[in-house]
């Protein structure tokens, strides 16, 4: 029996259709390749959210260190979410800027780590500030007309809201026989269908492929 039934059943419903969608990026011949890997990286780890709350809460001992470890693939994954920003916005040479941007999270963690606040739910705190910045380079691109731009803000807009709904309170979830967290790994398939639908929209003629650079002149 599930541990967690309606979590578990959701999460396998968001890892399977995030897989799917990573397996047509790899057929599709226009996104950088660091979008494909990214949304591999989300399917993988909604599929082990799935096993986790399904089969893993039931042991005391084993929980912590598998949601830690899931933590881990969220990391991973939004890495590769602000990498193949920099190389959209930015343009494929700006390693340094990745890495400028990437150091925020980690520092943040490394500075509560240090004055003992460490713990998943920091990490996953310090991960939004990597979020931050990844709107903030759409946002950029936006005003300087990218034809990705908007598409790629509405998908992230919609997976931040669906990140709120774990805010919601259970009694008014309840009412849909579902709890926040079910509710989250629902809404965040639109979120990620949306993101697919953005990054491989046909690019504009008049705008070579992957040529952002141009925005920095």
């Amino acid at each position: 029996m599930l541990a967690e039934p309606a979590p578990s059943l959701s999460d396998l419903a968001l890892g399977l259709v995030v897989v799917v969608l990573a397996l047509r990026l790899g057929r599709a011949p226009g996104p950088h390749r660091h979008w494909r890997t990214a949304f591999w990286w989300v399917g993988i780890a909604a599929l082990a959210g799935s096993v986790h709350h399904g089969l893993i809460k039931h042991s005391e001992r084993w929980s912590g260190p598998s949601w830690a470890l899931i933590s881990g693939m969220v990391v991973v994954a939004v890495s590769y979410l602000l990498a193949a920003t920099v190389a959209e916005v930015l343009g494929p040479r700006h390693g340094r800027t990745f890495w400028l941007l990437r150091s925020i999270g980690i520092v943040a963690y490394t500075v509560l780590a240090v004055t003992g606040h460490a713990g998943v739910g920091a990490l996953l705190a310090c991960e939004s500030l990597t979020m931050v910045c990844i709107l903030a380079l759409w946002g950029w691109a936006a005003w300087h007309r990218h034809p990705m731009a908007g598409p790629v803000i509405v998908a992230l807009v919609a997976s931040a809201a669906a990140a709120a709904t774990k805010a919601i309170d259970p009694s008014v979830t309840r009412r849909v026989a579902l709890d926040p967290t079910s509710v989250y790994h629902l809404a965040q398939i639109v979120g990620m269908v949306l993101l697919y639908l953005a990054v491989t929209k046909p690019r504009r003629p008049d705008r070579p492929d992957r040529e952002p650079r141009a925005l920095l002149r």
